[in-house]
């Protein structure tokens, strides 16, 4: 079934910068009203007059800090207030920390795993079933390429995107029929204030893709006519997951061992 995104409200988390920013973007361009979520106020307030004086959409800000618990409740509860009824969502946000996990700090692990993972669940849980409901939307869940193998110095973040693919993936089979389209999308390392975060370290091997090339490829297939659970960005980067199937899981966890050092 074709989406309508100029019938959509959609919901983007991490929509201050880099790939959140770029759906946003794209979804206005398409026509769908938009709630942008991330903590920095200034920011989405700039991105959302942008978005409305250049494509005549909606935009509904709501600054809110994912790292803390209860997210998809305080997003409705916003929502409701404002009269607006999300029909799509994405779950952009998240961030990766880099060093040996021993000397990873263990507040910022658990803010980690509360942003990637807890209130990606809470969100998903707090949408799916009005989503479903309705049978018109998307859900687009944001892995990494880190998802379908370890990553030494990166342990906690790529653990975290692997049950994102796994989740977002399940959900696929469980929402087949309702009308519902779910989909997670795993960029490589991207143009974004993501190495600002995790350090340049974790980039240092890494060839930067821009944003767009991100959206491009979640949007080609959300609107292919034959769904599919996950897409990986980048047809280098899906021709080296293929040839990494090859390989044992002990085999892998040395390789990409050796490229992280």
């Amino acid at each position: 079934m074709t989406i309508d995104y100029s019938a959509q409200t959609t919901l983007i988390t991490g929509a201050s910068a880099g790939i959140g920013a770029e759906f946003a973007r794209e979804l206005a361009r398409r026509g769908s009203d938009l709630v942008l979520v991330a903590r920095r106020k200034d920011r989405l307030d700039a991105l959302a007059a942008e978005l409305e004086s250049s494509h005549g959409i909606t935009v509904t800000v709501v600054p809110l800090d994912l790292g803390k618990p209860g997210a998809g409740a305080s997003i409705l509860a916003e929502a409701q207030r404002q009269g607006v009824t999300i029909t799509s969502v994405i779950n952009n946000a998240g961030f990766g920390t880099q060093g040996p996990f021993h000397e990873d700090d263990a507040a910022r692990l658990t803010e980690e795993i509360t942003v990637n993972v807890s209130s990606l669940v809470d969100i998903s849980r707090t949408f799916i079933e009005p989503l479903r409901e309705s049978g018109t939307g998307f859900l687009v869940n944001v892995a990494s390429l880190a998802a379908y193998f370890p990553s030494p110095r990166m342990a906690v973040y790529a653990a975290t995107k692997a049950f994102v693919l796994s989740f977002t993936e399940a959900l696929w089979v469980e929402s087949r029929g309702s009308g519902l389209r779910v989909l997670c999308v795993s960029p490589g390392a991207t143009a974004t204030e993501f190495f600002d975060i995790a350090g340049p370290a974790a980039a240092s091997r890494a060839t930067l893709q821009p944003a767009a090339g991100v959206i491009h490829t979640a949007f080609r297939a959300l609107d292919a006519a034959r769904s599919t659970p996950s897409v990986a960005v980048g047809a280098s980067n899906r021709r080296s997951l293929a040839a990494l199937r090859v390989f044992s899981r002990r085999r892998v966890a040395l390789l990409v061992g050796r490229i992280t050092a």
